[in-house]
């Protein structure tokens, strides 16, 4: 990992969630001492049409699990089952399994208990340790509507799943960069910009093109790119090319300790 970067004085760090889930990882990054500025790259919303969701709704009986893989995932479900049946009980024929510690912090919140959480934050988990055989189970999977990864959907195809994809929610890019983001990185009072998803990754890349012209690319070589996972940073390196953090855990308090230890290693 590339250590070249210099800390500022100040300690200013750039994250680039969605719209109002910025403020967990703003206080996991406060309490470590920096000063966070907020750069959202992703806008959540309903999906097109609710009319798949409501039909496999209509039909929850006839499944045997609900995957979920994230928080986005579990609050639009819950919200739309719960705008339609009153209530969350026919989820009671249904087991549930969620992919991550914060999807089923947020399922756990909302009354309900996972029934598997694969021991890796990664979807791809999910499958290879599935408790028992997925062969003749009917799955099924409320995703985002765009951008979602489709080797999850394949890999319990094959391993003998019916699987129904149905979109519950969607996400999109800003129509504008924050300014005060856009400054900051053009007086040069960034340290680190972190990433979440490959979404974030590209949506940013377009927002900073918006904000900074086609030059922007150099308004980032004296900030160090941080990942939360491989996934992500295969998408950084893309776009970006290169990475210099990368968590080990798949999420928010990994991808803080990951750039704790980062600064430790690069203060030495």
């Amino acid at each position: 990992m590339n250590r070249s970067h210099s800390l500022s004085c100040s300690r200013s760090i750039l994250i680039t969630r969605s719209a109002g889930q910025n403020s967990e990882f703003t206080r996991l990054l406060e309490a470590e001492g920096w000063s966070v500025i907020e750069m959202p790259a992703l806008e959540i919303c309903a999906p097109s049409s609710w009319e798949a969701l409501d039909a496999a709704i209509a039909q929850l009986a006839n499944y045997d699990w609900l995957i979920l893989t994230s928080a986005n995932a579990v609050h639009f479900f819950l919200d739309r089952l719960k705008a339609i049946a009153g209530d969350l009980a026919d989820l009671k024929t249904l087991k549930l399994a969620v992919v991550g510690k914060k999807t089923a912090k947020v399922l756990k919140q909302r009354g309900l208990t996972p029934n598997f959480i694969p021991p890796s934050f990664v979807a791809d988990s999910l499958v290879a340790d599935f408790p028992g055989s997925l062969a003749g189970l009917k799955l099924l999977f409320p995703r985002v509507e765009n951008g979602g990864r489709d080797i999850l959907v394949r890999e319990m195809t094959v391993a003998g799943a019916e699987v129904t994809e149905v979109p519950a929610y969607d996400t999109g890019c800003p129509q504008a960069p924050d300014p005060t983001a856009i400054l900051a990185l053009q007086s040069h009072q960034i340290d680190i910009i972190t990433f979440a998803s490959s979404k974030t990754v590209r949506h940013t890349c377009q927002l900073l093109e918006q904000g900074l012209g086609s030059i922007w690319a150099d308004y980032l070589k004296t900030v160090a790119v941080a990942s939360i996972g491989p996934r992500t940073s295969e998408t950084c390196v893309e776009l970006i090319g290169r990475v210099d953090i990368e968590a080990d855990e798949y999420t928010l308090d990994g991808l803080t300790r990951a750039i704790a230890q980062w600064v430790s290693a690069s203060s030495d």
